[in-house]
């Protein structure tokens, strides 16, 4: 019975580590960041491993802050074109920025 226990609650905690990946993966899909970002490469703005090597995880709130905010033209840190509140995405949350910041700056993977 301790084995089955143990067992469980192995597999259960790898689940519970392993989707967060994933879910992040398909929240940015699902909130249309990937309409100007790409995880490897610039589109319309910089890729999400290019903004990881940039910032670090002190710098978190202020990311989530240009991602909720927007950025303002022609004072982009990545060049001219600005970044519209919230991505574009009208129905994007302040929490689920903060967990695209946080798997962005984990090197999106």
């Amino acid at each position: 019975m301790k084995k089955m226990i143990v067992v469980s609650t192995l597999f259960a905690a790898t689940a519970l580590v392993a989707t967060p990946v994933l879910a992040n993966a398909d929240l940015a899909k699902k909130s249309n960041c990937l309409a100007c970002h790409a995880v490897d490469k610039k589109i319309v703005g910089p890729g999400y491993q290019e903004i990881a090597k940039k910032y670090k995880a002190a710098d978190e709130k202020k990311l989530v802050e240009n991602v909720m905010k927007g950025t303002l033209p022609g004072k982009g840190v990545w060049g001219t074109v600005p970044m519209p509140p919230k991505g574009g995405n009208a129905a994007l949350t302040e929490a689920n920025a903060t967990i695209l910041v946080k798997w962005i700056l984990a090197g999106a993977k």
